[in-house]
C-alpha cells in the first residue's frame, strides 16, 4: 500500500447524517457593540459548540453541518460570513469541507486530514504572503502592508487576503493591532518558512487542477508498484476506493496519463491498458497497440461497419416507404447494441437513406435505397464530366 491510502476517507454524502439547525444552541451570538468582525465572532460560537457536542455525543465524527445559507439564515448573517467562519474553523482541525459533500465534523484529537481535497485560494494567497515577506526582507517588528494593499501587491481579493493574513496570525507569524484603522495593522513577528508544496502553489494558476494533478501523480505511483506494461487497470470505481477521491477525479486524472502515452484506453471490455511505465521515454511494444484501432477510429469504425450492413439489409429486403424493424430488433439481427444501431440510423438518416415518424403509426421508414459501392462509384464517374477522357487522332 503507498501513502496516498492511509489517513484518508472516501466520503458517500447519501451515508452522511447532517445535523439539522435545531440540534444548534438556541442562544445566538451577539453581534453588537464589538471590535471583533462578524466572522470571528461565528468562529468563536461554531468552535465552542463543535468542541461541547462532540464530547456529549450530541454529534459525531464525519457529520455534515448545516447548509451554510440555513446557518446564515439562523444566525442573520451573511453566507460570506458563514464561509469565512467555516475556514477559520476548518485551521483549527474541527471542521473539513469537500466539495460536492459539504462540511463534515472532524475528530479534532485526529491529527491527519479526513479527505483528499483541492487546495483552496486562502492557502495559495498564504503562501504567497510569505513569499513576499520572504522576497522583500521584511524584519521582526516591522509593519506589513494593508490588507487592501497586499491583495493588489499580490494580485487575490482582499476578503482572500485578509483570512490568509488572520491565519497567519493565528500561526504566530504575524500579530495584529488591537483596532483597525486605514494604516497597516499587521506586524511581522517571526520569518517565515515556504515548504515545497507552498513553492508550488505560488506559480499555480488560477485554474491549475491541483487535486487532478496529485491524483495523477498517485496513480502513476500505483501503477509502478502493483502493475506492469500489458496489464489492464482496475476500473474507475475500483481505483476510486484505492485512491479515496471521487471516480470523476479519477476520469480526469487518467486522461492526463492516456496523453503522456502511459494508458491506452479501449471501449466496452477491453478497458484501459498500461503500454508505457510511468518516468519511461521509450514505449514498450505491446499487443494491445497493434491489433486495436484508437478508441476514436474503432467508434467510427463500428458505425461505419452497422451502417454499411444496414444499407445491404434495406436494399436486399425493403423498398421505398416500408417500415423497418425495431432498434432492439436490428440490434439483435446486428449482435451490436441498441446505442450503435441508433447512431448508425442517424447517420443514414442525414444521408437521406432512412427518415423517422413519431406517433402510433411512427418508426423508421425507407426513404431511398442505397446503392452498392461499386454501383455508386461507376454511376458518379459515368457522369462527371470533369473525368471524361477525349481520345484525339
Amino acid at each position: 500500500m503507498t501513502d496516498f491510502q492511509n489517513g484518508y476517507t472516501k466520503l458517500e454524502k447519501s451515508e452522511l447524517k447532517r445535523i439539522e439547525i435545531n440540534e444548534l444552541p438556541k442562544e445566538i451570538p451577539n453581534f453588537k457593540n464589538t471590535f471583533e468582525t462578524k466572522d470571528s465572532i461565528v468562529k468563536k460560537w461554531l468552535s465552542d459548540w463543535i468542541i461541547s457536542a462532540f464530547k456529549n455525543g450530541k454529534i459525531k465524527e464525519n457529520s455534515l453541518l448545516p447548509k451554510k445559507a440555513d446557518l446564515a439564515y439562523y444566525l442573520g448573517v451573511s453566507v460570506g460570513t458563514i464561509q469565512n467562519a467555516i475556514r477559520s474553523v476548518e485551521d483549527s482541525g474541527l471542521l473539513e469541507s469537500k466539495q460536492r459533500i459539504g462540511t463534515v465534523v472532524r475528530n479534532f484529537e485526529a491529527t491527519n486530514p479526513i479527505v483528499r481535497k483541492s487546495t483552496s485560494k486562502r492557502e495559495k494567497v498564504i503562501a504567497l504572503i510569505k513569499k513576499f515577506i520572504i522576497d522583500n526582507e521584511y524584519r521582526i517588528n516591522q509593519p506589513l502592508p494593508s490588507s487592501r494593499q497586499l491583495s493588489l501587491l499580490i494580485g487575490n481579493s482582499t476578503n482572500t487576503t485578509r483570512l490568509a493574513l488572520e491565519y497567519l496570525c493565528s500561526a504566530g507569524i504575524i500579530e495584529t493591532k488591537p483596532f483597525r484603522s486605514n494604516e497597516a495593522n499587521w506586524i511581522l513577528k517571526k520569518i517565515p518558512e515556504l515548504t515545497k508544496e507552498e513553492i508550488s502553489l505560488c506559480s499555480m494558476t488560477e485554474t491549475s487542477p491541483t487535486l487532478v494533478l496529485q491524483v495523477e501523480k498517485d496513480l502513476k505511483e500505483y501503477i509502478k508498484n502493483n502493475h506492469k506494461v500489458g496489464d489492464k487497470l482496475p476500473a474507475h470505481f475500483e481505483l476510486s476506493e484505492i485512491l479515496k477521491v471521487s471516480v470523476k477525479t479519477v476520469h480526469d486524472a487518467m486522461k492526463g496519463l492516456i496523453e503522456e502515452g502511459i494508458l491506452l484506453a479501449r471501449r466496452g471490455r477491453y478497458g484501459t491498458t498500461i503500454i508505457k511505465m510511468p518516468g519511461q521515454n521509450i514505449l514498450q511494444p505491446a499487443i494491445e497497440t497493434s491489433i486495436f484501432a484508437k478508441a476514436e477510429d474503432a467508434a467510427i469504425y463500428s458505425y461505419q461497419k452497422i451502417e454499411n450492413k444496414i444499407k445491404n439489409y434495406i436494399r436486399t429486403n425493403f423498398e421505398i416507404g416500408d417500415k423497418l424493424p425495431s432498434m432492439d430488433a436490428l440490434s439483435k439481427e446486428f449482435d451490436v447494441s441498441s446505442n450503435t444501431v441508433r447512431k448508425a440510423l442517424q447517420n443514414l438518416s442525414k444521408a437521406g437513406y432512412v427518415h423517422f415518424a413519431r406517433g402510433r403509426y411512427g418508426g423508421t421508414f425507407v426513404a431511398d435505397l442505397p446503392q452498392d459501392e461499386g454501383q455508386q462509384a461507376f454511376r458518379w464517374l459515368a457522369v462527371d464530366p470533369g473525368y471524361t477522357i477525349t481520345k484525339k487522332d
